[in-house]
């Protein structure tokens, strides 16, 4: 059984920064590219950034280019967010999301999804 676990949200003033896990089990993690998303209340979900299974290709919402990193290690089956510079309208559930490479930016495409985990930024 496919399972993926976010972890690593919180309550941050704007400004800050916080790390998210993702870690996957029961099927190939090295095979799959993984992707983030998120969704802020009364909005409908978004892309945030993917990764290919191998991490040599990343892609980024406009949004949070320069900001956020994504990144894996396909030894601990884990996908990373990096969250810095955060603003009040990154305050969403971040979700994560795998598939079979290459990775895209479509939600409709991805397989499994995490329960999510709320990032809320203040001002």
């Amino acid at each position: 059984q496919v399972q993926l676990v976010e972890s690593g949200g919180g309550l941050v003033q704007a400004g800050g920064s916080l790390r998210l896990s993702c870690a996957a089990s029961g099927r190939t993690f090295s095979s799959y590219a993984m992707g983030w998303f998120r969704q802020a209340p009364g909005k409908e979900r978004e892309f945030v950034a993917a990764i290919s299974w191998s991490g040599g290709n990343t892609y980024y919402a406009d949004s949070v280019k320069g900001r956020f990193t994504i990144y894996r290690d396909n030894a601990k089956n884990t996908v990373y967010l990096q969250m810095n510079s955060l603003k009040p309208e990154d305050t969403a559930v971040y979700y994560c999301a795998d598939k079979i490479d290459p990775a895209t930016t479509w939600e409709d495409e991805y397989d499994y999804w995490g329960q999510g985990t709320q990032v809320t930024v203040s001002s």
